[in-house]
This record gives structure tokens, C-alpha cells and sequence, in this order.
């Protein structure tokens, strides 16, 4: 029999026309009387914002609009700063993956008071990555997603370190979303790209979740199901803003989100994450490209969640030996459906920076949960290759 813990996080979700009539009864619930909105200069100058404005009523104490893409630390110590300044009981993130990053990373160095470095995940003597424990209450975190982005339900913020290119890892349970809010002007609001973009990346944690050295049946339903509904409605992201269709792909990164929170990923994200930084690349932009090339890697350690994937995929296969073409054959119609690029010189990335972007990726937590044991940071490089 196999042991396994599965503890389930609080999820409140509201979806539909008029759900931020709920926003100030929450805020209520967790006895918030001032909530700063967290979100992009182009998020502030929208109508969503005015929306949720409305909503929070005599509880809306401010904004910070400077989320930047990847939530770099520069912009997550003025957003803390920013929540000090207005004296926030609570955060309320408005947009992608970035502002929800920044709101809940905020959230940490305003409660612990303490130079980052302290606070992220670091590798102990024998090479483990260990969390330090964050034990500062943190103000409750509401989100309003405008991207299908697995970072709605985790409680992980990974950040970059402009000056060395590589992510900072913060985990601190109590920073998950108190509440979730899905109304249409959010739903519909996002670019085709962009929401295309966070779709892959949501696929991109999918996939490595079920090819992940763990498992469990709960988190296998969730993330099969997240696949179900990114093979059918992901394709049509680009040509098409239909909210049914959207909604769909925000349940699928919930669903993917908590089912990885037991799983992890691998290489493909951690990939993802040291291009995107570099080059300046949406992380879906890049996961498309590396993700194929990744699942052949792991294929001979990972038959067993290969066919899951094509079981998920709906793909027909006949032996084992076609579950690794299968699988890859589906992402990649995904891909061309897009109209994504299919090479990393295809988006700038030289050879020549294969070496420290190998190193940087072997630095990533994901990678621990990789399938395929990595001891040498060729073995990464290989791979880039491939991709290149």
C-alpha cells in the first residue's frame, strides 16, 4: 500500500457575473478594513480595477501598479513597501502570474522584516533545499486572475534576482489566496498571447506533475483532468476570447496548481524560468519550446506517467514504446496551433549561453522532482541543445 500525505489547502473560489458583489463580505470574514490592490500599469488603467475599487468600498486603502514581468525583487520591495506605507490589512492581486507573485512575496518581507536572502529557499550541507520557516503572521491574500496561471493556488513565490538572473525562491503556506475571484471583465480581459502563454505554462506544470518521481491518485485526478481541459480548449486561445472557453482554462490552473503542489515538476519549468529571465521570454513561450525535448529526456524514468499523459491526451497508442512519440506528438499540435516558436534560436537565445543556463537551472527547486536524476549540468546542456 502506498503512504502518502494529501492535506488539502482552503480554497475559496467565486466565478461569474457580479462575484465581487463578494469581495467586501470576504475582506469582512478575515477582518480587513484596508486592502491595497497589487497590479500592472496597464491593469491600473482599466475598468477591472474600477471594478474592484467599487466592490471594496470604504475598504479600499490604495494601489501599487508597478508589477513587473517575473516579479522582479526590485519591484516586490517597493510593493512591500508600498503596503507599509498604506498600512494594508490585506493584498488584493489583479492580473497574471506576476502580480499575484509580487502580492504574496510583498506580503513576506513586510511581516518578516529581514534581508531576502534569509528568507529563501537555500540548499543545506548535504544539498537539500530547505524553506526556512516564516513565522510572521502575513496579511490575507485575495486574488482576481486574469491569466490561466498555476500561481493562483500555491503558496510558493518564485522572484528574480535581476543582478544574477536567477529566481529566489519564498514559500510561506499562510500567504495562499484567502479567496479567488473570477468575474468576466477579468476573465476576458488579457491579451490572446498573453493568456495563451500562461495556458502553456499551466501545461508545462501539468505534464511534470504526472511525470514526477511522486504521485498519488488525488493529485493524478487533478492534474489528468487540468491536461483533459488544456488539450481541448488551449488550441483555441489565439483565435478565439470566448469566456466559456476561458473559464475552462482558469479551472484547469487551478486544478494544476494544487495537484503539482504534491507532485513538484522538473526540468521544463526550471528551464523555463532560467531562459524566460534572461531573455525576457513569457515562461509559456519557452516551456513550449523545451517541454517536448524534456519529456524524451525523462521518458525511459517515467513510463509510468507517460501513460497517464496519453491517457489524458485521449492519444492512441498500442505498446509502451509509442507513449513517448504519443505525448510528444500532442504537445506539440498544441504548439502549432498557437503558431508558437519551436527553437530557442527561434527567440534569441546563443548557444554560448548554454553553460550558465544549465547552471542556473540546477539551482531551481523543481528539479528535484525531476524523473530522471541530473548530477551534471551537461546533461542540461544536452537537452538545451536539442532545443536549440
Amino acid at each position: 500500500m502506498q503512504s502518502f500525505r494529501y492535506l488539502v489547502p482552503q480554497l475559496r473560489l467565486f466565478q461569474g457575473a457580479g462575484c465581487l458583489a463578494h469581495l467586501g463580505r470576504e475582506l469582512a470574514r478575515l477582518g480587513s478594513h484596508r486592502a491595497v490592490i497589487v497590479c500592472g500599469s496597464s491593469v491600473s488603467s482599466g475598468p477591472l480595477v474600477e471594478l474592484a475599487r467599487e466592490a471594496l468600498g470604504p475598504r479600499f486603502a490604495g494601489i501599487y501598479a508597478g508589477v513587473r514581468p517575473h516579479s522582479p525583487l526590485p519591484a516586490v520591495q517597493e510593493a512591500a513597501e508600498a503596503l507599509r506605507r498604506l498600512d494594508a490589512d490585506a493584498a488584493v492581486a489583479i492580473g497574471g502570474g506576476s502580480a499575484i507573485v509580487t502580492a504574496r512575496a510583498a506580503a513576506i518581507l513586510l511581516a518578516e522584516n529581514a534581508d531576502v536572502a534569509a528568507l529563501c529557499t537555500q540548499p543545506d550541507a548535504t544539498g537539500e533545499l530547505k524553506s526556512p520557516k516564516l513565522a510572521a503572521p502575513k496579511i490575507p491574500q485575495i486574488v482576481v486572475p486574469t491569466t490561466p496561471t498555476t500561481a493562483i493556488p500555491k503558496a510558493g513565490s518564485a522572484i528574480l534576482d535581476p543582478v544574477a538572473n536567477s529566481r529566489l525562491a519564498l514559500f510561506d503556506p499562510k500567504t495562499r489566496a484567502q479567496a479567488i475571484f473570477l468575474p468576466p471583465e477579468a476573465v476576458e480581459s488579457a491579451p490572446r498571447p498573453l493568456f495563451a502563454s500562461a495556458g502553456v505554462n499551466t501545461l508545462t506544470l501539468a505534464v511534470e506533475g504526472l511525470l514526477s518521481r511522486l504521485e498519488n491518485p488525488i493529485s493524478d485526478a487533478l492534474l489528468m483532468h487540468a491536461v483533459r481541459l488544456l488539450k481541448a480548449r488551449l488550441p483555441d486561445t489565439m483565435r478565439s476570447d470566448d469566456p466559456a472557453m476561458r473559464a475552462d482554462l482558469m479551472a484547469a490552473s487551478i486544478l494544476a496548481g494544487q495537484g503539482s503542489d504534491f507532485t513538484g515538476a522538473g526540468l521544463a519549468i526550471p528551464l523555463g524560468h532560467a531562459i524566460g529571465a534572461r531573455f525576457h521570454v513569457d515562461n509559456g513561450v519557452t516551456d513550449a519550446i523545451v517541454l517536448p525535448h524534456v519529456v524524451r529526456y525523462n521518458a525511459p524514468f517515467a513510463r509510468k506517467g507517460l501513460r497517464k499523459l496519453a491517457d489524458a491526451f485521449q492519444a492512441p497508442t498500442t505498446s509502451e514504446e509509442e507513449l513517448e512519440a504519443a505525448v510528444i506528438a500532442e504537445l506539440g499540435a498544441i504548439s502549432t496551433a498557437l503558431g508558437f516558436p519551436r527553437r530557442l534560436h527561434d527567440i534569441g537565445v546563443g548557444a554560448e549561453c548554454f553553460d550558465d543556463l544549465a547552471k542556473v537551472t540546477l539551482q531551481d527547486w523543481f528539479v528535484r522532482n525531476n524523473p530522471r536524476p541530473i548530477a551534471d549540468p551537461a546533461e542540461v546542456r544536452n537537452v538545451l541543445e536539442e532545443a536549440w
